[in-house]
């Protein structure tokens, strides 16, 4: 963090972003509004302006002022926005939702905040802790490493589940009917990282399409999962191809469609998709923290053939990302990825896979999946 600017951190509850501020900047000279405090959060919804005041009253020797969860009460950003001009104090600014402040076109100060973005924990971060196969069927949110057993893992997430709705969405009043949307969660975690269909999940839902895109659209905003968009070198053309939906979190995800009991046994599908999904997870989660001018999307051929990954690096050739699970790989297992990069002018062709050795076919590496990020993300200690 620049701790001589103010800046915004998002990310989904759960990450840690108290935790990791409470880390970054010391008591001594932080004063602390929490939103999620009720009396805090009914003294400044009913009385915004008193934060001016409360701020005006402060010692000298605070020299950075915390408000968590700003969406909450987003009017106090217009206050904010008025001390950093005035007062030579920074503020940090925590949110778990993007929507109140989209929505009602809050004061986002102009460029006089940086904003940073925390996700659940990477690999890299956690070193000797980290466990695939852990990770894929309960995540990496910080919470789970406090836990004991793999029962109180799964009590956490459907607690986390059940939070999310409460909190986020009927607190809020983000939707009129909450049994609509919690089966639209299931049916969306299920679909976790396949091409959206729409009209096939407000079929399973019983709403209509239009529903369905708010419904995620509110999954954006509240930082719950993210859309991958089709690849395509026109833009217009990237926008009228359908996208991919992915959720923040494999644990949160297994946990929403409702399979966090069901083992997650290698050389299966799901355990394919997992470890497909996990991988995108790292990418975009290291690209944010150290390459935020990457971008991402995949492709599909009329044919089904499928690039999982492609990463637009400026200044550097197009990345097409090809993830396999398992632990063996030759040839023929990349045939298909092989011929349809062939064909992709100037490309870089990478295979992450859990086989131990990095090989080369032809035009294309094959890394161990961490070996691999490391060499895209040099950065990463």
């Amino acid at each position: 963090f620049a701790k001589n600017h103010s800046l915004f951190l998002f990310g989904p509850r759960g990450t840690g972003k108290s935790t990791l501020l409470k880390e970054k900047f010391h008591p001594e000279t932080t004063a602390w509004f929490d939103l999620l405090d009720s009396k805090v959060f009914e003294q400044l919804s009913r009385s915004p302006g008193d934060l001016y005041a409360i701020v005006n009253a402060l010692p000298m020797d605070i020299s950075h002022v915390v408000i968590d969860e700003i969406q909450k009460i987003p009017q106090l950003l217009d206050e904010v926005h008025r001390m950093i001009e005035e007062k030579k104090k920074q503020f940090i600014l925590t949110g778990s939702s993007a929507r109140k402040l989209k929505r009602g076109g809050a004061n986002l100060l102009a460029g006089r905040a940086f904003v940073y973005h925390l996700y659940a924990l990477s690999c890299f971060e956690l070193k000797d802790r980290f466990n695939l196969d852990e990770a894929l069927h309960f995540g990496t949110l910080p919470k789970i490493f406090s836990c004991s057993s793999n029962e109180d893992k799964e009590a956490f997430l459907r607690a986390y589940a059940e939070v999310y709705l409460k909190e986020e969405i009927w607190d809020e009043h983000v939707v009129r009917q909450l049994a609509p949307f919690r089966r639209f969660l299931e049916v969306a975690a299920q679909c976790n990282g396949k091409i959206v269909n729409y009209a096939n999940i407000a079929k399973d839902v019983g709403v209509d399409d239009k529903t369905v895109k708010e419904y995620f659209t509110i999954l954006e905003d509240t930082l719950i999962g993210f859309f991958l968009e089709p690849h395509h070198n026109s833009f217009r053309k990237r926008l009228s191809e359908k996208p991919k939906f992915y959720f923040f979190d494999t644990g949160v995800a297994r946990t929403l469609s409702r399979r966090l009991s069901v083992p997650l046994l290698p050389q299966t599908y799901a355990y394919g998709d997992a470890f497909e999904h996990f991988v995108i997870l790292e990418f975009i989660r290291l690209a944010s923290y150290f390459q935020p001018d990457f971008r991402f999307s995949y492709t599909r051929t009329p044919a089904d053939v499928e690039i999982d990954l492609i990463v637009e690096r400026p200044g550097k050739p197009l990345l097409c990302i090809e993830i396999k699970s398992s632990d063996t790989l030759d040839e023929s297992d990349i045939s298909s990825f092989k011929r349809l990069t062939k064909d992709i002018p100037g490309c870089e062709a990478v295979v992450l896979s859990q086989h131990r050795f990095v090989k080369q076919y032809d035009h294309v590496t094959c890394y161990p999946w961490q070996e691999g990020l490391r060499e895209f993300f040099p950065a990463i200690k």
